[in-house]
């Protein structure tokens, strides 16, 4: 397979070279390949930074745009003047005859005037050489005009009053050099500001900023007017009257837009729903405004939100109708969902552990199961799974389970109701769960759980899950002796089938800027406190740690332990292509009362496809121990710790259409929070960062929207279980050494990107 990629890679390389001996091949006569443009700033005013703004504000503005190129090579021409098969990966040549020097001139000046070069000029020429060509242009702005003064109309009408009431807010600000866009800002926020205290009709058309350059010293006063000509009903301050909401509506059947008869007035709401099928308190619950106040833009929008967030309604629309002088009657149009639903899914997983294969799950829908926008869902799903990037073959896992959720679109509490503010509606979730995991030639577990907690957003960028009950028990129904003999070497495994028995709560935070931006700049932080047996060991004491008895909860032994982890991403966008993303992960688990350690699948684990890709799966830490079998036919790779710091830094870049690269580096390991006389080095101490493991190697991945393939290639810089001046192993690396690859390179086969 290697020597076949080589080849491949020499052809293509002869194919680049040589087409680049002729990369103008394709270019008319009388024309020349565009090669970009630069931009040159001319001024002995302003200082080099400011320069350097403008000089790259201006270079985005310039068209057309030359070919792409990579490591500043045009690889899309050179496929374009190779034809054949290699023609559609191409692009054409961009030619000088489509560049409009004029315009562009143009438009970079009017740019430089929008922004306070009033007097500014620029001029184009072109450069030929070779049947190539590039763009100059040379911009001379004069001194940027600053604001002096923003004056705001006085006058005694509602709509001046309110006008402003939010003049304090201004984005002009005496000072700040002259800006066309900030301009505009200011009056979309005023328009923003009067719809929320109810001029409904008013536009950002109706203001105007009058200019007065003449001032001097440039600079210039801002006046900012309401039109003359604005429209009476602009000038008004409007109120809901009556609220209709059609719960049953189709957007084939328009004669529901005026059929109210059935109408059932509820809580100062008018809801048409003949059949009775919802339970009026819902739209209570989501209708932000009630019939007499001042309509406000905010409180509306949020409404569409809840109604559309209660997952019911397939469509939601509105509309207001003046009705009188200055009051508006609101209808709401909502278009439900089937009531039930079945739907059947295939695809692919991939795990932290390095386990990727395929699940086939079904499942079913029931929603305003109880008439009040409550849903029940009922999954069930089987699946299988391999473990790749190991020698570690064979042990691949198996599952099978279902899980019930029943929500509800409210908080119920036992002494009190809350309905925080904002579009999305706050949930009450009833969860059962049972699997089966059988771990092929090693063991099978039974899993059972269920939890009572409450879901609800801030925003679309800030979400918070409380389960105060949650109760978990897994119990192993088979071990093989292939397992039982590697646990009589190794018999810290004994922890991955011991009956585990959780009777806890957890909080999730949950921030992520990215939803809101997309791909780029950006953070996300999501923060998690897990809590176990705290009640229970009210009423049995456990004295583990002190050599005691087990307590135990209906015969069985309960855990114990306090856990808080926390994931903190930053994206950096470094330009159009290339993304230069970060993470650390610190988890710290502190076990008391009635255990030693935290139990095994609430445990921290390192190494695999997702964490540490230089090291396999789950075989790092704790901190320094190694197990006597590593790396022999029998070891089963589960090192799990109560402590963990992982550190991830990747650089990724685009090479061609929806092909992706990367360079990562990958630091961390676990720790035990007590000492345990099976794992020596085990337990965290102050050298805790001498004791990281680190790797770093290359990915490559397909973005082909719906999923992204990835495979990522990494070999350690740093092993932790040598001893402490011979952890770092540079020295060692031997790329060209097929055992050194052989025993140091992990290949990692993924879907979606690690973080």
């Amino acid at each position: 397979m290697m020597a076949r990629l080589i080849l491949y890679t020499l052809i293509i390389g002869a194919l680049l070279t040589g087409s680049s001996c002729n990369i103008t091949k394709s270019i008319p006569a009388n024309d020349a390949l565009y090669t970009g443009a630069s931009v040159n700033v001319e001024s002995d005013s302003l200082a080099k930074k400011k320069k350097r703004a403008i000089k790259t504000q201006l270079s985005i503005l310039t068209r057309p745009r030359p070919n792409s190129r990579f490591l500043g090579i045009p690889f899309k021409l050179y496929f374009y003047n190779i034809g054949g098969l290699f023609k559609k990966w191409g692009e054409p040549p961009v030619l000088l005859s489509t560049l409009n020097l004029e315009n562009n001139a143009k438009i970079l000046q009017n740019t430089l005037e929008n922004t306070g070069y009033f007097h500014a000029t620029v001029t184009g020429d072109t450069v030929v050489s070779n049947k190539k060509a590039r763009a100059v242009y040379t911009a001379r702005p004069r001194p940027q005009y600053t604001i002096n003064v923003v004056a705001f109309e006085q006058d005694s009408s509602d709509l001046q009053k309110a006008i402003n009431r939010v003049r304090q807010r201004s984005l002009l600000k005496p000072g700040a050099p002259f800006d066309l866009a900030v301009i505009k800002a200011e009056r979309t926020r005023i328009d923003a500001s009067l719809k929320n205290r109810g001029f409904f009709y008013f536009a950002p058309e109706y203001l105007l900023v009058d200019t007065d350059s003449t001032i001097g010293g440039n600079k210039v006063n801002l006046y900012v007017n309401t039109k003359k000509e604005t429209p009476p009903e602009a000038r008004k301050i409007y109120r809901i009257n009556k609220v209709f909401i059609y719960s049953n509506y189709s957007l084939n059947d328009l004669t529901a837009d005026t059929n109210s008869a059935h109408a059932r007035f509820f809580s100062g709401y008018y809801v048409v729903d003949s059949s009775k099928f919802y339970n009026p308190r819902l739209f209570a619950q989501a209708m932000q405004f009630d019939p007499g106040e001042i309509y406000n833009r905010r409180q509306h929008n949020v409404t569409l939100n809840r109604l559309i967030n209660l997952g019911i309604f397939k469509f939601v629309k509105n509309r207001f109708e003046p009705i009188g002088d200055t009051s508006l009657d609101a209808y709401y149009y909502l278009t439900p969902l089937p009531k039930k639903s079945l739907r059947a899914e295939i695809g692919g997983v991939t795990k932290s552990n390095n386990l990727t294969g395929t699940q086939i799950s079904l499942g079913f829908t029931n929603r305003n199961t109880f008439r009040g926008g409550e849903i029940l869902s009922v999954d069930a799903y089987v699946g299988s799974e391999v473990q790749y990037s190991s020698q570690f073959r064979g042990y691949n896992t198996f599952r099978i389970g279902a899980e019930a959720n029943l929500a509800f679109p409210r908080f119920i509490t036992p002494f009190f109701t809350v309905n925080p503010e904002g579009g999305f509606v706050p949930r009450t979730n009833m969860q059962f769960g049972y699997d089966i995991v059988t771990r092929q030639k090693l063991y099978t577990l039974n899993s059972y759980r269920a939890a009572l907690g409450y879901i609800w957003k801030e925003s679309i960028q800030k979400e918070h899950t409380l389960y105060p009950i949650s109760i978990q028990y897994v119990q192993p129904t088979k071990v093989t002796q292939i397992y039982l003999d590697s646990l009589a070497k190794n018999p810290t495994l004994g922890k991955a089938i011991d009956t585990q028995f959780i009777l806890g709560g957890n909080y999730n935070y949950l921030y992520n800027s990215l939803v809101r931006r997309g791909q780029g700049d950006g953070i996300y932080f999501n923060g998690l406190l897990d809590l176990s047996g705290n009640v229970a060991g009210l009423f049995t004491k456990g004295t583990v740690k002190k050599g005691g008895k087990e307590g135990r909860v209906f015969g069985a032994p309960f855990s114990q332990y306090v856990k808080v982890e926390t994931d903190f991403r930053v994206y950096t966008k470094i330009s159009e292509s290339n993304i230069w993303a970060n993470r650390i992960i610190i988890g710290v688990g502190i076990p008391h009362g009635n255990s030693l350690e935290l139990p095994f699948i609430k445990q921290f684990f390192v190494g695999g496809n997702n964490s540490l890709r230089a090291f396999r799966s789950r075989s790092v830490g704790p901190g320094t121990y190694l197990p006597l079998n590593f790396g022999s036919n029998g070891f089963v790779p589960d090192q799990s710790g109560d402590i963990k710091l992982e550190l991830n830094s990747e650089l990724r870049f685009k090479i061609i259409n929806m092909v992706f690269g990367a360079v990562f580096v990958d630091a961390g390991n676990v720790w035990l929070f007590n000492e345990n006389q099976y794992k020596p080095g085990g337990k965290f101490n102050g050298k805790f960062l001498s004791e990281l493991a680190v790797g770093t190697g290359l990915g490559i991945r397909f973005d082909i929207n719906i999923l992204v393939l990835r495979l990522d290639v990494g070999f350690p810089l740093k092993k932790p279980f040598l001893a402490e001046k011979n952890r770092w192993v540079f020295s060692q690396i031997e790329l060209l050494n097929p055992n050194w690859r052989k025993n140091n390179l992990v290949y990692n086969l993924a879907i979606g990107y690690p973080f």
